[in-house]
């Protein structure tokens, strides 16, 4: 897993990126992957991503069974600068455990996380490129600026309740939380590739270290799917994760979603999917004004930013 993580972490600097802002006039959501992208909702905006999902659990060691479902809701709330967002992410889940033919209700917040992301770096930032009247394939040929990423930081805290069923220490405590993330943009910007590389627990007996890998394509204006890698170590629970699905764009500001995700190990084997949706309120935006740099000439341009939405 160590070997993984740092090949990984060398890697995700040599993948191309294209970027256009921070506000979308689509709407951004994380769903339904796990990964968190790098670009923030924009300034006054509030976003909700939610969903519910139903999970079955059998570890063939300990000889249990855990069958149920869950709801997870994140808020984003970009504040003050357009590379500035604050995030609270809750995960509650309600299941039957059945061990040594004894059944056992369980429920419980199972993840409570608050937090903010600032995009630290923007390769695109002020720049436009320039438009070959002359020749198709230029313009849609891969730039050497598009071999550097997008890069942001998260930083936030854990909050662990006592008499959780899914906590591993029985009393409440805080915890940091903090995350490396990349977004990049391939070839013509239909496919985006968005890597998390994470600290969890990190003041615990038992912290977490893990990465998250996400591949997105955009089949039309309506439509994208992806497909993503998720593993994460620690003494207390390890697994690796693979997961699939697809988007749908209702309008600029709704999607809904559905994906499917299986362990690739059975103590325990995992499988769960759900369906889901965000929405956002962008009412309070205001279109910024910004300097662009086209070839050798620059000039002040108001526009709305675009970028291509991660899912």
């Amino acid at each position: 897993m160590f070997k993984i993580k740092k090949n990984l972490f060398l890697l995700i600097f040599l993948v191309p990126i294209t970027h256009y802002g921070q506000y979308t006039d689509q709407i951004n959501s994380n769903r339904p992957g796990e990964t968190m992208s790098a670009f923030s909702v924009g300034k006054s905006v509030f976003q909700v991503e939610t969903g519910v999902y139903g999970i079955h659990e059998q570890h063939d060691i300990l000889n249990y069974e855990n069958n149920g479902f869950g709801v997870d809701l994140m808020l984003r709330w970009g504040f003050l600068k357009e590379q500035l967002e604050f995030i609270a992410s809750f995960q509650y889940q309600n299941q039957q455990q059945t061990r040594n033919f004894l059944k056992e209700q369980q429920s419980g917040l199972k993840q409570t996380v608050l937090g903010a992301k600032y995009l630290i770096y923007d390769p695109f930032k002020n720049y436009e490129k320039k438009i070959n009247i002359y020749s198709w394939k230029a313009n849609r040929g891969l730039s050497w600026r598009q071999l550097l990423p997008a890069v942001s930081v998260f930083a936030g805290a854990n909050l662990s309740f006592s008499d959780n069923p899914y906590s591993f220490t029985p009393e409440s405590s805080v915890s940091p939380k903090i995350m490396l993330i990349t977004q990049n943009h391939l070839g013509d910007g239909k496919w985006v590739f968005v890597t998390n590389i994470i600290a969890n627990y990190l003041t615990t007996d038992f912290p977490s270290y893990g990465y998250v890998v996400t591949l997105t394509r955009g089949f039309n204006d309506k439509w994208s799917g992806f497909v993503e890698n998720q593993g994460y170590k620690s003494d207390f629970y390890s697994d690796a994760i693979i997961r699939g699905g697809a988007a749908y764009l209702v309008n600029n500001s709704f999607q809904i979603d559905a994906s499917i995700s299986n362990s690739l190990k059975n103590t325990p084997s995992i499988l769960y999917g759900g369906v889901g949706m965000s929405w956002r309120f962008d009412g309070n935006y205001k279109e910024i004004r910004i300097k662009v740099a086209t070839g050798d000439s620059k000039k002040k341009v108001s526009k709305k930013s675009r970028k291509t939405k991660k899912g």
